[in-house]
């Protein structure tokens, strides 16, 4: 698809904006514009802003780093900002790969801005050598709870509703569904007579393990083990026909991670399952948490490295962590997370824990050729 042989709507341009310096972004109107949309959108589809990036944190990820190129555009018709695009580009892996998203004003739909606004994304990423496009729509999960007809994903499991807009768009350009998350909600804080039997179980089962945690940055000494974990996260997560390739990471990956959380105003606490016969971290997880939004914790990576599976380390480091996250932040009344559906195992100890289905991901792809 090309923007030279296609009719689009008169008076509607599409360009790159930079960045903000700094997560203040004063001075910078045209982010400011692109991240009110996100913000209007979130509560349009959501009803709060639980899963919406703070202003700082977009500016944050937006100015990229040395692993992705991250590039926002702004759609305008007749000046006036009416939806944006971006575009990711991984540089150290994955380097035929691009992350593509839309977004128009609710006010502006159905007007073919849209198709105009993806279709320059990939020209952009086609004209960068990337012959794989990916896209992600999150959304309440309200529907699929009541039956609606679904559209099943291609390679991994559950479906999205097929009636959706999001799910009609992305079939009009070409984009199959390869696989789908669970987005789950845990209210806090958790009953004792839940966590307590729950983290005594596993507590049992993981003789052998030690347990051990870090707020903010990893200790000097555990940094090269961690990295190890955190390159086996790329590449032992279910990952449908995704294709992705395994990240690559090390010391120097994991402090830019650290030091970007904490610059956009994001505290994280890790719990890790050490193996006491050798020394090396056998399981981890992360939470991080914003203060700008208190209420809401968000569960990052789980892992159990292979080997290490079968003695309960998923259950005894996410309830470790629980545990020190009411500690750290006691204003928090829910945790967020999202696991793939055909993860099953994650799945379960998150619905033990008392995690509840709240939304959906669609994690969608467009090969060329």
């Amino acid at each position: 698809m090309t923007s030279s042989n296609i009719s689009w709507p008169a008076g509607l341009t599409v360009e790159r904006i930079s960045v903000p310096t700094s997560p203040d972004a004063m001075g910078a109107p045209d982010f400011r514009a692109f991240h009110q949309l996100n913000v209007a959108h979130a509560l349009e589809l959501w009803g709060n802003l639980d899963r919406c990036a703070t202003l700082a944190e977009a500016v944050l990820f937006w100015q990229g780093n040395e692993y992705e190129e991250r590039q926002v555009h702004v759609a305008r018709l007749d000046g006036v900002v009416v939806g944006w695009g971006t575009l990711t580009l991984p540089l150290s892996e994955n380097t035929t790969t691009a992350g593509v998203d839309v977004l128009v004003d609710a006010d502006f739909r159905r007007r073919g801005f849209g198709s105009r606004i993806l279709a320059v994304m990939e020209e952009l990423a086609s004209g960068r050598g990337r012959v794989s496009f990916d896209a992600y729509c999150g959304e309440p999960i309200a529907p699929v709870e009541a039956g609606v007809e679904l559209l099943e994903a291609k390679s991994g499991s559950g479906g999205v509703p097929l009636g959706a807009a999001s799910t009609r768009f992305a079939l009009h350009h070409g984009y199959s569904l390869e696989q789908v998350e669970t987005n789950s909600t845990l209210s806090l804080p958790v009953p004792e007579a839940l966590l307590g039997p729950l983290q005594a179980g596993a507590l049992k089962r993981s003789a052998g393990y030690s347990v051990l945690g870090w707020q903010s940055r990893c200790p000097d000494h555990l940094v090269d083990a961690f990295a190890r974990l955190k390159g086996l996260m790329s590449t032992e997560v279910p990952i449908a026909g995704l294709g992705w390739e395994g990240e690559e990471w090390d010391t120097a990956r994991v402090r830019r991670e650290e030091a970007t959380w904490q610059a956009s105003g994001v505290d994280s606490a890790v719990c890790a399952a050490r193996f006491d016969a050798t020394g090396e971290l056998a399981a981890y997880t992360v939470l991080t948490h914003r203060e700008e939004a208190p209420a809401v914790i968000y569960q990052e990576d789980t892992l159990v490295a292979p080997g290490h599976r079968g003695h309960g380390l998923g259950m005894l480091v996410k309830t470790g962590n629980l545990r020190r996250a009411e500690e750290l932040w006691p204003a928090a009344t829910s945790v967020m997370t999202w696991n793939a559906v055909e993860n099953q195992h994650m799945l379960a100890i998150n619905i033990a824990l008392g995690f509840k289905p709240s939304g959906f991901e669609g994690e969608w792809q467009k090969r060329l050729g």
